[in-house]
Formats: structure tokens, sequence, C-alpha cells
């Protein structure tokens, strides 16, 4: 296999979903569907799917589903060389009700006592792990999980900054998860364990509602209950986290406005520090104009594929214009696609950019 070119680290689980747009009060007992499905693993896949070599590191029981999660990775062509198979902790799980129209999806955690939240820390050997790569990659959601992942995470984020990796963070935060330390509020936790990470990253990624979340800083009248944006104000609340964190070179936001559950509008903004530059995706003559996505199939993992598009246009010399927009496609076209992992190629992806949104059968 061909030496990984991007590393990430964190969890993978089992996604339990219930039929179609059946609630599992209708569907069980009875018939769900089974997919593997992380954060990381997610970027990863994507990854290899535009055709960047990209490997994932977690930890995993030694049984055989954890085997089938393994074979799933492979399938897409992720790396999953440096994965640790251990005699401690589970696969978690999350089982998901997609919504409709005005009633919104819902996600159910059960991931208490999993594998990469219960391992030693010194199990991954990064310096070995990071060999021959140039980025890393992690998001808010693996410290979230205990304090052990949360030094996991720390010990990764040296080492990459220590071995020149660019360092991306998604700050993705998740209320129900940042619960391990006791009577500390889930926002403050992820405040003080995200505020020690995020000096060593260099590419920020999130959404309104992690930069209010984790680090204070509101995007103007942005109200996302009302599928409502203050578009304006995100080039300074980019400017804000640069001001915190200096070494912060280039800041990320999706813009999803959330009309129902199956009709969102799109698009994403990146500063760049140095330049003091945004750009905003899609962009039709000159003006800002999300994809309008009216009968999304699975909206989770867009935010995953937006992150992994980003990093494969880094990585290619891409301009911070031309990065922004295939990434914005990407995610985009992860909308179509059911499951967490975005199966969508390069192909696939530029033709989209290029304004082809027909949907037209390909003959």
């Amino acid at each position: 296999m061909q030496q990984a070119t991007v590393v990430t680290f964190g969890e993978i689980m089992l996604r339990v979903a219930s039929l179609g747009f059946l609630k599992f009060r209708q569907s069980l007992p009875g018939h769900v569907d089974v997919t593997f499905a992380g954060a990381e693993a997610n970027v990863a896949a994507s990854l290899s799917m535009l055709g960047c070599p990209a490997k994932f590191v977690t930890a995993l029981p030694g049984h055989s589903v954890a085997d089938a999660c393994l074979g799933a990775l492979r399938n897409v062509g992720v790396d999953t060389s440096c994965i640790r198979m251990v005699d401690q902790g589970r696969i978690g799980i999350y089982f998901v009700e997609t919504g409709a129209n005005q009633r919104p999806s819902t996600v159910i955690y059960d991931r208490a006592g999993a594998a990469i939240a219960s391992v030693d820390p010194s199990l991954y050997d990064w310096k070995n792990i990071f060999q021959g790569a140039k980025w890393f990659h992690f998001t808010g959601i693996t410290p979230a999980l205990s304090q052990l992942a949360a030094d996991a995470v720390m010990l990764a984020a040296k080492a990459a900054r220590d071995m020149g990796l660019t360092v991306s963070c998604d700050l993705n935060f998740r209320k129900k998860l940042w619960d391990w330390q006791p009577g500390v509020p889930a926002k403050e936790l992820a405040a003080k364990v995200m505020g020690g990470l995020l000096p060593y990253v260099d590419v920020l990624v999130g959404n309104e509602e992690d930069a209010e979340d984790v680090l204070g800083i509101k995007a103007g009248d942005t109200d996302v209950t009302l599928g409502k944006l203050d578009i304006e104000r995100y080039p300074s609340v980019a400017r804000e986290i640069v001001k915190k964190y200096p070494n912060i070179k280039k800041v990320a936001t999706t813009l999803r406005e959330s009309i129902s559950a199956t009709h969102n509008n799109w698009g994403a903004m990146l500063y760049n520090a140095a330049r003091d530059t945004c750009h905003f995706a899609p962009n039709v003559e000159g003006q800002y104009r999300p994809y309008e996505i009216r009968s999304i199939v699975d909206r989770i993992g867009g935010g995953d594929s937006f992150t992994a598009g980003l990093i494969y246009c880094s990585l290619e010399g891409k301009s911070d214009e031309e990065s922004l927009t295939f990434a914005v496609a990407a995610s985009c076209l992860c909308h179509s696609v059911y499951g967490d992992f975005n199966y969508s190629t390069k192909e696939e992806v530029l033709t989209l950019m290029k304004g082809d949104a027909s949907g037209r059968v390909k003959r």
C-alpha cells in the first residue's frame, strides 16, 4: 500500500440506522441498517476516494466485528496498519433516526467504555505512525471521550508538530460526550481541553455553533434554529480566533442553513490569516450563492467530507479559492450518499464544480 500522506486519529463505531425515515418505535423489533462511521474515519475514507493516501488510527477490540470494520475501511483504500487491536473496551455504537421535513434527525450514543477511550495513550507510536506523512487531522470528538483519549490526542498533536506535519482540527462540539470530569459543565470542559490543543493546530474547521460553544465567539445574529446565518460576521469571527490562537493559519467555517431536515442551503468560508483574505463558496459572478439541497439523503458526515476536500486540495497546492470551492462541492455531493462515508470521486466533484447539477443519468 502507498505510504499515507494524511493520518487521522479517532473513534470508529457501528452506525445503526432505522430504515428509510422510520422511527425506532416503528422499526423495532425488526430490521435496521448497520454501517461503520466516525468523524476521523470519515475524513480518511473521503480522502482515499479522492485518490489521496490516508491512514486511520484507532484502538479496537480483537473480535470479528472489529475485523469487519477493518474490511470496510480497506474497501475504500484506507491504510489500517496502525490500528491497535486490544483486549479491553468495546466498539461504540450510535443510533440514527433520519428526519424528514420539519422532523429533525436524532442521534443516540452508546459508546461508553469504547476501546479508544480506555487504552493507555502510550499504545500509539506516533513517531512511527507519522513516518512519511504530511498532514495530521483530529476532531473535538475524540478528546471528549475520556481523559485518556484527550491525552492521546495531545501526544499525537505534539508529535505531528515536532515532525513538521500540518495539523488540522474540526472543533465538532458534542455536548453529550463532554462528561468525563465530574462537576465540570460540558462547554467548560471542552473549552479547557480544546484550548490546550489548539496551539498545535494550523488549520481549524468548524461551524457557527462550534465557535460559540467551544471558543465563546458568536457569529453576529446567527440563529441556526431559524435557518438564518449572518454571513457578513464570519470573517470577524475568524480574525478573533486567530487573534486568540496566532499559530492558526487558516480558519474554515461551514455554512449550513437548515430550512428543514431535508432542505438545507450549504456553503463555506475560508480565511487566510497571513493574507487577511476571506473566500466564500459557492461563488456565482462574485456573489456567495449556497447550494440548495432540497432532498437530502443523509447529512451526517457532510462536514467531514468538506474537511477531506480541503485537505486534498491543500496538499495538491491549490489556491484557497479553488480548495474551498472543491471542498464545498464534495460535501454537497455527500448529502446525496447514504452513510457517513462520502463515496463521491474527484471526477464527480469536478463535474458539480463546473455547474452540472442536473442529476441527469450518465450513460
